[in-house]
């Protein structure tokens, strides 16, 4: 879509003239003659340039009333390039225009050709300067970035069948919600279909949206103007806009807050939003990543989400297998694990001997993904010979135990689920060194609940 050009002028034949040159150009233009007219538009439409003239029917040689109008328009907005134009120029009225704002001077008649040249540089410049504040967004706002060197293992059955699932939807650009236990990889899969699609070579904004609280929620994900609100002393941009061509991930879609789910929804629907404390609206063009581990079905049924959001998101639902579902994928995702601390580390690659191999096979990973990687990491850093064994794991075998009777591999544990909830608490804290939040994502609780249960 071309650029939307405002052009202000008071006189209709130079108006006239004007529109004519823009759209040979190629530019989309929008007319107006008043400064009102000008701050009503800015107001309301996405305005990539503002070719304005300083005199209008209240003084039609000084240039005061559209000097008043740029340095209001620049109290709003810092970023829009503003061409000024004037058929009484002098060396001082230039000078004032560029000290409140204006990033050019034109004087009337004007030349086709210099006018031209004027109006690409600019647009080029203001494109350069949003490119710029968006890879300063991505560092300021992004959370984390997901790693896309970490291996994809599938040589499980229910691993080759997730991957060729992956394969077949990441090429389209139908909205995909991740679900499955915490720790089996779901962001490590949203950078998988994001590489394997037509938009890899965009970015792929990240947003946990258990981060995210209630009263941030539509400055975070999509921006504010500068004064919107009491510490808005600069523009920011958005997750939404920083997503713009390419894809947005939104983990732990289930703790959105219910009251900006709507918000959410029309964004997703329409593909149009407005930052806070403007009216204008913005198009935006994502492929749209979600990931939970929560039921989203019984989370409508509860009145937790809506089901009109569930039903915006899950166009493809892909279920993550649990790590003891993928037996097979145990041992190469440890070497390849193993391998990504040796190169972290600058250091030879262990092995694994067969008791280790054996242990890693037989746990019961309630952590999954997450949970072998960071054995391994330790592993890696507590061996003391050429081969890691069962010792260099750490593994609490009760808490294995526990696990596996939890998960339905050995004879079930008929003690009470207050009981076997406490049990497993202490036994988490303890294995994760006591980092309640880690503790807490390893169970699948978000930190409320873990510390809810941990008063009990």
């Amino acid at each position: 879509m071309s650029e939307l050009l405002l052009i202000a002028d008071d006189d209709p034949g130079v108006l006239s003239a004007l529109g004519l040159l823009m759209k040979a150009e190629g530019y989309q233009t929008i007319m107006a003659s008043s400064p009102k007219e000008v701050l009503t538009i800015l107001a309301q439409r996405d305005v990539q340039l503002l070719l304005m003239d300083l005199n209008y029917s209240r003084d039609t040689t000084s240039g005061e009333e559209g000097l008043q109008l740029l340095q209001r328009i620049r109290q709003q907005d810092d970023c829009l390039p503003i061409v000024v134009m004037s058929g009484w120029g002098s060396i001082d009225v230039a000078v004032a225009s560029m000290r409140l704002g204006a990033n050019d001077f034109i004087q009337k008649p004007w030349e086709n050709d210099r006018l031209m040249a004027i109006v690409q540089n600019q647009l080029k410049l203001a494109g350069i300067q949003r490119h710029s504040q968006k890879l300063s967004g991505h560092n300021q706002l992004l959370q984390a970035e997901l790693s896309g060197d970490t291996q994809m293992v599938a040589e499980s059955a229910s691993g080759k069948e997730l991957m060729a699932l992956i394969q077949q939807v990441a090429v389209t650009d139908a909205s995909i919600l991740l679900t499955g236990e915490n720790g089996t990889g779901k962001s490590l899969y949203a950078r998988y279909i994001h590489d394997l699609s037509h938009r890899n070579q965009t970015p792929l904004v990240s947003v946990n949206m258990g981060a995210v609280t209630e009263s941030l929620f539509e400055s975070e994900m999509f921006g504010h103007v500068k004064g919107a609100f009491t510490d808005a002393k600069a523009a920011r941009i958005g997750r939404f806009e920083l997503a713009d061509q390419g894809t947005l991930f939104l983990d732990e879609i289930a703790n959105t807050p219910y009251s900006q789910q709507g918000k959410l929804l029309r964004v997703l629907e329409d593909s149009q939003f407005e930052k806070v404390g403007s009216s204008k609206t913005q198009q935006v063009n994502i492929r749209l990543i979600c990931a939970t581990n929560a039921d989203l079905g019984e989370a409508v049924r509860l009145g937790t989400f809506r089901k009109d959001l569930l039903y915006r998101l899950n166009t493809v639902e892909i279920q993550i297998p649990p790590l003891r579902q993928r037996k097979e994928d145990i041992l190469p995702l440890a070497m390849a694990f193993l391998d990504k601390v040796a190169r972290k580390y600058n250091q030879p690659r262990l092995s694994i001997d067969s008791a280790a191999q054996h242990t890693l096979q037989t746990y019961a990973w309630p952590g999954n993904v997450r949970e072998l990687q960071h054995m391994m990491e330790r592993a890696h850093i507590l061996c003391r010979s050429g081969k890691i064994g069962p010792q260099d794991l750490g593994l609490n075998t009760t808490a294995g135990t526990a696990d596996n009777a939890i998960a339905g591999n050995n004879e079930p544990d008929l003690r009470c689920l207050e009981v076997i909830e406490a049990e497993l608490i202490r036994q988490r804290l303890a294995y994760f060194d006591g980092n309640a939040i880690r503790a807490a994502e390893s169970l699948g609780l978000s930190r409320s609940a873990f510390y809810r249960r941990l008063e009990k």
